[in-house]
């Protein structure tokens, strides 16, 4: 199946696609399958839900889901309230109704993925409705059934590495699984690689409004990309969840509106791209609404410097965004169909980056580059990212993650330049890198891959726990 542009960006809640958004899809998605809306349900949390989901508002994000509200609409206030205690049974009302609940939580990994939330149901007389009907959350706020997970997981198997284990089945003009396939479009063709995404987004919405739904969607992931900026730039207070992380944003921009014309160093433009990214992220910390791209995690990445190409770089128009967008899409859609966008699967080299090397191809495109260079880019921010785990804080997207995500936006706009000062032709493609990141993260150890038990998180903790005695 084709990923469309439209998944790749969607627009949700923080804090984490994977564990906020994804979960709350899958509630939703749940309930939607009973035959009658149910009088109570058990949620449990495996794996990586479990362990960093008091963190990531997963109980939280599963409770709303199930009494009717989606990422898109929920009202970011919604009971039970951001940062509240949830107690493991309760009662919550939404669009549908009420319902009761009660919710586990279990670190043992379903063995076919690490980020897996069962659900039971009964009606008001006791009837069973389902029982242990499983849910997986894979990045980016996609979910897939136990069905789904076990047909795409059969597929992998059938095809060579290197090729999307998600079969291409829709009949889209410019089908393409990896890099080169989409190189040898744009060479046969002398089609953009925005074109060629736009194209087939024409043929995968020609039921429901073409191209021209697309880019309204688009139009309306940079409006909210720049609403989320002005927010977190204006919003100043301390974080949810108990760290006492200072929001950042608020005083970085009063310091850079101080001293815009003493930049004696020449990097007022770095520090600004700085300010875009802290600001994103921490309104995405604080439960706020964010586009995931493609992540919640790394969500501060491609907004940063898209605004970077808005304020830096000349003759920046809608259209621009538009251009940017469809461009990082595509690869995002080659590294989700090939390796992962989740920090549960492959570490936060599949969030950040993943998400640094969309922003670069992003940025590439709107330098005039060459397909070939658009590509080198994306190579060498993703390249740079390898072997990067995931290690949240107290399970909390917000130390390393959010100062991580303006490092990486900043490493997206050198790798964009990088390549416009080269010629496209590079030792290592992007499918390479892709390959390696896919093997990198088989092979990291779980408690690098968003459980809160290793790195910084392990460290942060003893130091915590110091301090505490």
């Amino acid at each position: 199946m084709t990923i469309s542009v439209i998944d790749m960006f969607s627009i949700g809640i923080g804090p984490s696609s994977s564990h906020t958004v994804g979960p709350m899809r899958a509630a939703h998605a749940f309930v939607r399958s009973l035959p009658a809306f149910p009088a109570k349900v058990d949620i449990e949390l495996r794996g990586s839900l479990s362990a960093t989901g008091k963190g990531h508002a997963t109980d939280r994000a599963a409770i709303l889901g199930l009494v009717g509200w989606e990422p898109l609409t929920v009202p970011l206030d919604a009971e039970p309230a951001p940062g509240a205690f949830i107690a493991s049974q309760g009662r919550a009302t939404g669009p549908w109704g009420t319902l009761d609940y009660s919710i586990s939580f279990d670190n043992t990994p379903v063995p076919e993925h690490p980020n897996c939330v069962i659900f039971s149901a009964w009606d008001a007389d006791g009837e069973e409705l389902a029982v242990g009907k499983e849910y997986f959350s894979v990045g980016g706020g996609f979910i897939l059934s136990r069905k789904e997970l076990d047909a795409e997981l059969s597929a992998s198997e059938e095809v060579p590495m290197g090729v999307a284990a998600a079969a291409v089945a829709d009949s889209v003009p410019y089908s393409f699984s990896n890099s080169r396939e989409l190189q040898e479009h744009c060479a046969r063709t002398g089609l953009s690689i925005w074109e060629i995404v736009l194209a087939n987004e024409e043929v995968l919405h020609r039921h429901d409004g073409g191209a021209a739904k697309v880019l309204a969607h688009l139009d309306q992931v940079w409006d909210t990309m720049r609403e989320c900026v002005t927010h977190g730039i204006a919003t100043r207070g301390i974080l949810p969840g108990g760290l006492q992380v200072v929001r950042r944003a608020p005083k970085l921009y009063r310091q850079l509106l101080e001293r815009q014309d003493s930049d004696s160093c020449g990097f007022s433009a770095m520090e600004w791209v700085n300010l875009f990214a802290l600001a994103v992220n921490e309104q995405n910390a604080a439960g706020g609404r964010v586009v995931t791209a493609p992540t919640n995690g790394a969500c501060g990445i491609i907004p940063a410097v898209l605004h970077y190409a808005r304020d830096f770089q000349p003759n920046f128009t809608r259209d621009s965004a538009r251009r940017y967008l469809l461009t990082a899409g595509a690869i995002g859609m080659i590294i989700k169909q090939n390796a992962s966008i989740s920090g549960a699967e492959v570490g936060c080299q599949g969030e950040v980056g993943s998400a640094s090397s969309m922003a670069a191809a992003g940025m590439a495109e709107l330098l005039g580059c060459t397909a070939a260079q658009i590509e080198n880019a994306a190579e060498i921010a993703l390249e740079h990212n390898l072997g990067l785990t995931c290690d949240p804080v107290g399970g909390l997207v917000q130390v390393p993650c959010i100062e991580r995500n303006a490092i990486g936006a900043v490493k997206s706009i050198n790798a964009a330049r990088l390549a416009k000062m080269n010629d496209g032709e590079n030792i290592v493609t992007l499918d390479d890198v892709v390959q390696t990141m896919a093997e990198t993260g088989r092979d990291m150890m779980d408690k690098y891959k968003e459980t809160s038990v290793g790195g910084l998180a392990k460290t942060m903790g003893l130091v915590v726990s110091q301090v505490e005695c």
